[in-house]
């Protein structure tokens, strides 16, 4: 029993002559038909070519249905009375077997942009996350009898339940929304969103995974859609934020971050522009400091360095040991 994609190997001629071939055969038909009405035959001959006639020509117009025009990126999954029979991929114009049942299935790929949801990162903080998908097709045979596209689909009042792509691949398109949304909660639930107190700064994280965590989500997504025959082509975050009711208190908590990281950036550049201050007045013998004005020299250096506002001039009218 057929499981997976296979290549049609059943008859199939070219478009052109065959169009042109049942053509002349209707021709041709239609005038034996004629002649037969003419003709000086008799009663039982007549009615005898008249029928085969008939029959002929009702053949020949049953072979219309055979004729099928694949695009580019477009397939047709043949069945026989129930039985599949295999994928034709071929681009052109060709006849088949009339009797075949040819579902059109497009190859293209299409873009997903879910809006983004509310989930918990790995933490418990409430974020908002979306993602954009990009996919397309890949099994012709799962993606027509693994998943049932037809409960997938709403079909709009008045419109036909013919073998509508468009539909189909808006129910595959509902079938892609719901697993990329599964797994975007199952990996936004196993990542932090950013470095925090209790993570470690060398944890991946939702805002500093990047490539690594889109690599996840991709395959996370990819093991859901396998059973419909649907590859992602690629898979991103495109939205992360935190949710607006912890929004304002996570943008103090960075600024806070930002803050405190700034400021030992600028203690550690007043400690070494101290040290070297002093050590620059002992190697060229400026002037000899005991240890308690080394401390007053050091305090004041580091109130000019690392104070938020400019320092004011003082005017020393005595000497540096008064």
């Amino acid at each position: 029993m057929k499981t997976t994609e296979q290549d049609f190997n059943g008859a199939k001629l070219p478009g052109i002559p065959a169009i042109l071939l049942n053509m002349v055969i209707e021709i041709a038909l239609i005038g034996w038909f004629i002649w037969t009405i003419n003709a000086e035959l008799s009663i039982g001959q007549t009615i005898t070519f008249i029928v085969l006639a008939c029959l002929l020509f009702i053949v020949s117009s049953i072979c219309w249905g055979g004729f099928m025009q694949i695009e580019p990126n477009e397939a047709r999954v043949m069945i026989f009375f129930g039985k599949y029979e295999g994928t034709v991929k071929e681009n052109g114009f060709f006849w088949v077997n009339p009797f075949y049942a040819k579902k059109k299935l497009t190859l293209r790929a299409r873009n997903l942009d879910a809006e983004p949801i509310k989930v918990n990162d790995k933490t418990g903080n409430p974020v908002m996350i979306g993602l954009v998908v990009v996919w397309k097709v890949a099994d012709t045979y799962k993606a027509s009898f693994d998943v049932d596209n037809a409960s997938m689909s709403v079909t709009a009042p008045g419109a036909s339940n013919t073998d509508n792509v468009n539909q189909k691949m808006k129910a595959y398109e509902n079938f892609v929304k719901i697993q990329a949304d599964a797994a975007l909660r199952n990996v936004a639930g196993m990542y932090s969103y950013d470095h925090s107190g209790i993570t470690d700064e060398s944890e991946l994280t939702l805002r500093s995974g990047g490539h690594e965590i889109n690599e996840i989500l991709e395959k996370q997504i990819n093991e859901r859609l396998a059973i419909a025959g649907i590859q992602v082509v690629e898979a991103r975050i495109n939205y992360l934020a935190y949710a607006p009711e912890i929004a304002a208190v996570m943008l103090r908590r960075q600024q806070a971050d930002a803050i405190i990281s700034a400021r030992e950036k600028i203690v550690d550049g007043a400690v070494g522009m101290v040290k070297m201050a002093l050590n620059k007045i002992a190697d060229e013998n400026i002037v000899e400091l005991d240890e308690d004005k080394k401390v007053a020299m050091i305090s004041n250096l580091l109130v000019v360095l690392c104070g938020e506002e400019n320092a004011q001039p003082i005017l020393n009218t005595g000497t540096l040991y008064q």
